[in-house]
């Protein structure tokens, strides 16, 4: 009786560790590509920030809009890259 109660508590012991590190396995897999979503969504933003940049810079050098359009245009731009960000990171 008392050999198969410390079989009994092995088994439970053994069924745990292994359920946490089951546990542990799929949160870090999770972690990870949590991890690589923030930076493509990061890179998406940078270059969306860049190209907006260089949208009212040209814009202005062309001088044919007034500044407050090319400022929205601008805006327009950034808009485009946090939209995309979203669609990566969710």
């Amino acid at each position: 009786m008392i050999k198969f109660g410390i079989a009994y508590r092995l088994a439970a012991i053994s069924a745990g560790v292994a359920a946490v590190g089951l546990f542990l396995a799929t949160g870090t897999a999770f972690a990870t590509e949590q991890a690589q979503q923030r930076q493509q969504g990061r890179a998406v933003n940078q270059a969306a920030k860049q190209e907006a940049h260089s949208t009212k810079i040209d814009c202005r050098a062309e001088n044919q809009k007034s500044n407050a359009q090319c400022r929205q245009d601008k805006r327009h731009a950034k808009q485009e890259g946090r939209q995309a960000k979203r669609e990566i990171k969710y």
